[in-house]
């Protein structure tokens, strides 16, 4: 990760539903992977922290509610994190009680179901050249510090954070 705006942008995408996140997914990845502990009896899986995801996201993102997101100490998730994309990506095909994907494809889960990757649908093919031939690079005259920029795509989102200040 680059920063924090840039955590905040990668936490907005997994703890908001994934009708919200998948259109930013989309720009950024082709697969994702998810580490579920919780399905072999440890704690400490992605989960766990995403309640620190959703705070890191809910300081760059009005839209993002860092409050009530959370397991309860009977591992309950609240209703915030039922409707994540992390939650659906960590326990579809493994609760019964959560819906399927709509954008994703499981391509892989571990035997303990520990390690759970997921096939992104529909990526987008011209964000991806454009990132393979390095048009999102940004180097400094020396070409040896080159920091990536979002896609174009992403215009609309970005518009909608706000600059990280740490409170002292």
């Amino acid at each position: 990760t680059w920063n924090h705006e840039h955590i905040a942008l990668l936490g907005k995408c997994l703890v908001s539903p994934e009708e919200i996140g998948y259109p930013i997914v989309r720009q950024l990845a082709d697969y994702v992977l998810v580490w579920t502990t919780r399905y072999a009896g440890m704690p400490g899986d992605d989960l766990a922290k995403s309640p620190h995801m959703a705070r890191i996201a809910g300081s760059v993102y009005d839209d993002v509610k860092q409050e009530g997101f959370y397991v309860d100490e009977r591992g309950n998730p609240s209703e915030s994190m039922r409707q994540s994309l992390l939650f659906k990506l960590s326990a579809s095909g493994i609760a019964p009680d959560v819906e399927a994907l709509t954008h994703y494809e499981e391509a892989y889960t571990s035997k303990n179901r520990m390690v759970r990757i997921w096939k992104v649908l529909d990526v987008d093919e011209e964000t991806k050249r454009a990132t393979n031939a390095g048009e999102h690079k940004v180097c400094d005259a020396g070409g040896w510090y080159c920091p990536g920029q979002y896609p174009e795509k992403l215009r609309e989102v970005l518009s909608t954070k706000r600059d990280f200040q740490l409170e002292h």
